[in-house]
């Protein structure tokens, strides 16, 4: 049996898989406990069977086995966790890998086309999630239908303003943050922070405290400066997606995963985002090409580490 985790700032999805079945699955708030340990004990306690392999998708850089989340205070150690869960075969991973990994095993109904392109097998896949942070990953194709996945944390690049509007918004971010990288656009905190971003703008507004409720609202269309919020997210997304399917030469595709993406894909579909995907002069015609899709399971961090343990 293989233990499976997606580990995030805000939850842990945990779940056992005999082969590629998944046969039980769990979600907890990450806030509400002390660390993944703790979690563990909950997990496992009625359970009984023997454990052979274990991966965790974890949202951080993972340096020699060992990860700091970059949006929660936990520090998670593959030694910890083998002497925890009584193995030695436990592997951590960036989340994103995790995701990446699960991409070509999935089925067509976990996807949300925001551009059908001319999909080519065998290509280089991006992965890019906006959720309580900004993840990327990529996977570069080898024979025999595999791949090799490369992390990244180019979610903490430089934020670069395209226009005089996006200008404005870095000057007003650089007076909260000492620097400014595209995870603080791009992201829950920062659908919050271009929202107040915007109501510098207007006199007359109402207070959202909350990512979900700007996103419900631009929905509803019920609030002007949640709909203008979420339209700058949507292009910044989209201008950051089209960068890096030229930085990968993506031909099979570009995937957006995260907890934001599946809840606005009728406003993806709008325009805005192929619109920005798009506009990179000469290149154009290229990206035209690329398949956009959004990933709408989200358990595929889980099927993703599952996946790696099963074939390492």
């Amino acid at each position: 049996m293989i233990l499976a985790g997606d580990i995030g700032g805000t939850k842990v999805n945990l779940a056992l898989f005999d082969g590629k079945t998944r046969a039980v699955e769990k979600r907890y708030e990450s806030r509400n406990f002390s660390g993944i340990e703790e979690i563990l004990d909950d997990f496992l306690k009625d359970n009984n069977t023997k454990l052979e392999r274990a991966c965790f998708g974890v949202a951080g850089q993972v340096i020699e086995g060992n990860c700091r989340l970059t949006n929660l205070s936990w520090q998670i150690e593959t030694k910890r966790l083998r002497k925890k869960l009584g193995m030695d075969t436990v592997w951590l991973i960036n989340d994103l890998a995790a995701t990446a990994y699960a991409i070509p095993f999935l089925g067509s109904e976990a996807f949300a086309i925001i551009q059908t392109g001319t999909p080519v097998s065998e290509a280089r896949i991006s992965v890019v999630s906006a959720g309580t942070g900004l993840g990327q990953a990529f996977l570069v194709p080898e024979k025999n239908g595999k791949y090799t996945i490369m992390d990244s944390e180019g979610g903490h690049c430089d934020f670069s303003p395209r226009n005089e509007l996006e200008t404005e918004l870095l000057f007003f971010l650089q007076k909260k943050y000492s620097r400014v990288s595209i995870e603080r656009v791009l992201s829950g905190p920062g659908l919050l922070d271009i929202y107040k971003f915007y109501i510098t703008k207007h006199e007359e507004h109402e207070a959202v405290d909350f990512p979900a409720t700007i996103v419900e609202r631009a929905i509803a269309k019920n609030c002007p400066v949640c709909e203008k919020t979420v339209e700058l997210f949507i292009s910044l997304y989209g201008a950051l997606a089209g960068n890096l399917a030229l930085q990968y030469l993506s031909k099979g595709g570009v995937y957006l995963g995260g907890g934001i993406a599946p809840k606005i894909v009728p406003l993806l579909q709008e325009g805005r985002f192929m619109e920005a995907f798009l506009a990179k002069g000469r290149f154009e015609k290229y990206l035209s090409e690329i398949s956009v899709k959004v990933v709408m399971d989200e358990s595929a961090p889980l099927l993703g580490a599952a996946q790696y343990a099963l074939v390492l």
